[in-house]
């Protein structure tokens, strides 16, 4: 059974980075054809994809999210990382952490809250 686990801080300061760490069980991040996306849902709003990265370490971003986004990994962990910097009161979302295999997003994570505010 795969498992993903998002932590981090639940309340970041306006202008900061706010960053997130995805443990993953059950499955390894590099598994070929896999990708490990990010995806956030502000309070009110649809899910939005944040970005991805793949089981080579390619990433790729949301277009309008992409200036302030970086996805990293740890293949020796099996953690993969969300940071977003200069995040502002709209950045408050619950942040979800994904795999993507064979076009479908199959698993989820059970998503952590972040609060920016000063």
């Amino acid at each position: 059974q795969v498992q993903l686990h998002e932590s981090g801080p639940g309340l970041v300061k306006p202008s900061q980075t706010l960053s997130l760490t995805c443990t993953v069980s059950g499955d390894s991040i590099t598994t070929n054809y896999v990708g490990w996306s990010w995806i956030r849902q502000a309070p009110g709003k649809e899910l939005e994809w944040m970005g991805v990265i793949s089981y080579d370490g390619n990433t790729y971003y949301n277009p309008s999210l992409k200036s302030r986004t970086s996805i990293s990994r740890d293949t020796a962990k099996n953690q993969f990382f969300l940071r977003l910097n200069s995040a502002t009161p709209d950045d408050t979302a619950v942040y979800y952490c994904a795999r993507d295999f064979d076009l479908y997003r199959d698993y989820w994570g059970q998503g952590t809250l972040v609060t920016v505010s000063s």
